[in-house]
Formats: structure tokens, C-alpha cells, sequence
């Protein structure tokens, strides 16, 4: 659905990006993450058409944004970090005006405004100035004029930013029940709600892209070492001098007393070996059950942090 191919953008002498490529599928939701400045906001103002690159090209459902650019923006809605709203119009009248722009037929706009309304939850406030609206309604009107013209793609720029936490869980509900129609391409600093509503991500540091796959693979892929958490009923000194002995195991460490002979540890091994099986039998011989065995991933933040701090690029 999204073709990015090769983007680069400089402002005077200052590269802002630079050959930046990737792919957003038919009904993907597609996390877009990076620091401040790594060159999100002008990859995203490149893909709706608010500034030409330097060089590149962006398709959005087979059309160049530089050649056909109308037929893109017909199919992008797209949602700033702060929603570009008209605080003196009420909702109807601002979701008209946006229409308007659009140039949105009105024989179908009649009959996909109550749908979009009610879709963001805004119906009840329709008559309702938009500068008498608290945040999280603002927020959703700005979601709501992102999907005027029903197009293919949405592009999110930080949809939840200040919202509070009960606010935060619905709109995330909302962008999950969107990709069921819409691709979406969503940028965030909260990376829980990436990891939450996310099949993918891009990663871009520096103006490079330094990352593409599922948070799993990322996960998997970045590191040196496996790492699990086991409580195990034994004598601590002598469990540890027994996963000692196992081939491939690289750190121990005491997480809790559980209670008695009950140890929780973090055990860290090299990263292509499997020591479950291993770690199983050699207990079993002297006795000590494993209680509760968990593998730990790296989260969607170790990651964010390992590939922005210390540009370790993994495609």
C-alpha cells in the first residue's frame, strides 16, 4: 500500500534524513519510532505531501506524491502531534469543513459523517464548541478528520500524547479497531503502546533507518545472551553450583527468597543455546524441582535504547 524508496532530505546543508526505504502492507499497523530530531516528523511530512524530498520517492497505492499528488493526499489521512483544529467551529461544523477541503462528494459525506462520529465516540458533543472540548476530545476530533474521505492510510503522530491513562486505552482500542479497515503508520514515544498496537516497526536514528521487523524478532535478534527467570526449591549455594556446571551458562543471580529452600534466579546464557533441557536434568538428579521457569525478552524500550545509543544496525 506504502512504497518509500530511497528518501533524502536536506535543508540547506543539514541532511535531515537520509536514504530512508520501507514498506507498509494492506492493513498493517506500522510503529514508527525514533529520538528527537532522528528525522520522523520530516518522513512523515515528505509521505502526506506537506514538503518535497530532496530525492526518493514515496507510492501510496501505486501514485508518486510528486507526480500525482492529489490522488495520494485522496487516500492519507493524517493526524499531527496537535490536531490542526478551528477552536470558534462546533465538531459538525469543523468535520464539514474538512470535507469541504477534501473535496469529499456530499451525497457520500452525509452518510459517512454519523459513521465517523460515532466510530471516534464524539456524537454527543457534535453541537459542541471545539475550544469548550477537554484534550481527549480534541484528540478525537483530530482522529476524526484524519478519516474524512474514508482514505487507505492514516498517519498517527503521537494520537495520545497527553492524555491521561484511561483515555490512553481507548484510543489505542480505537487505532486496533481502525487497522481493520486502514493501514497506519503510527508514531510514538510510548512504547508500550507500540508494543500494544504494533506489527511491526521501524526503527530511525540519525536519519537512517537502523531497524525494520516484529518486536519479537528485534527482540531475539539484538543481544549476545538468552536470559530466564526460574525459582527452583534447593539449597541456593548448591543449585548455583550446579547451573555452574552446565555448558553455555554465562551469569547467575539470586533474584528472591520465595520462602525456606525457595530461590527465584535470573540465569543468563549464550544466546544460540537452549539450556532448559540441560538445566532440567541436572536438578532432577539431586532432586530440586524447578517451580517456574520464563524466558525474558528484551523489551520494545532495551531495544529502542540499544539500537539509538549505540547504532547497532540489524535488518
Amino acid at each position: 500500500m506504502v512504497k518509500i524508496q530511497n528518501l533524502t532530505k536536506y535543508y540547506g546543508e543539514i541532511k535531515a534524513i537520509e536514504d530512508v526505504s520501507f514498506n507498509v502492507s494492506k492493513g498493517e499497523i506500522l510503529g514508527f519510532l525514533g529520538p528527537n530530531g532522528a528525522g520522523k516528523t520530516t518522513t512523515m511530512n515528505i509521505l502526506t505531501g506537506y514538503i518535497p524530498s530532496t530525492s526518493g520517492t514515496v507510492r501510496v497505492d501505486g501514485y508518486e506524491i510528486m507526480e500525482e499528488p492529489r490522488e495520494v493526499k485522496k487516500r492519507i489521512g493524517y493526524m499531527p502531534e496537535l490536531p490542526p483544529l478551528y477552536m470558534d467551529m462546533t465538531v459538525t461544523d469543523f468535520l464539514d469543513f474538512c470535507s469541504a477541503l477534501k473535496e469529499v462528494d456530499k451525497k457520500e459525506w452525509k452518510s459517512q459523517k454519523d459513521d465517523i462520529m460515532e466510530l471516534v465516540k464524539i456524537t454527543h458533543v457534535r453541537h459542541r464548541l471545539i475550544r469548550n472540548l477537554s484534550k481527549g476530545y480534541r484528540q478525537r476530533v483530530g482522529l476524526a478528520q484524519a478519516l474524512v474521505g474514508a482514505p487507505d492510510v492514516l498517519v498517527l503522530d503521537e494520537p495520545t500524547v497527553g492524555l491521561d491513562p484511561k483515555q490512553i486505552i481507548e484510543i489505542r482500542k480505537l487505532i486496533k479497531a481502525l487497522g481493520k479497515n486502514h493501514t497506519i503508520i503510527l508514531s510514538s514515544h510510548i512504547l508500550p503502546e507500540v508494543s500494544a498496537v504494533c506489527e511491526r516497526v521501524v526503527i530511525i536514528n540519525e536519519g537512517k533507518i537502523v531497524a525494520i521487523d516484529k518486536p519479537s524478532e528485534l527482540s531475539k535478534n539484538l543481544g549476545d545472551y538468552s536470559r530466564f527467570t526460574m525459582t527452583i526449591a534447593g539449597p541456593e549455594k548448591k543449585v548455583k553450583e550446579l547451573l555452574q556446571q552446565i555448558y553455555g551458562v554465562k551469569y547467575i543471580e539470586v533474584q528472591s527468597n520465595i520462602k525456606d529452600d525457595e530461590y527465584s534466579y535470573i540465569i543468563e546464557a549464550d544466546k544460540d543455546l537452549d539450556i532448559r533441557r540441560p538445566v532440567f536434568h541436572k536438578l532432577a538428579e539431586v532432586g530440586y524441582p524447578i517451580l517456574e521457569l520464563k524466558s525474558l525478552s528484551l523489551s520494545l524500550e532495551d531495544v529502542f535504547l540499544q539500537l539509538t545509543t549505540e547504532e547497532k544496525e540489524v535488518n
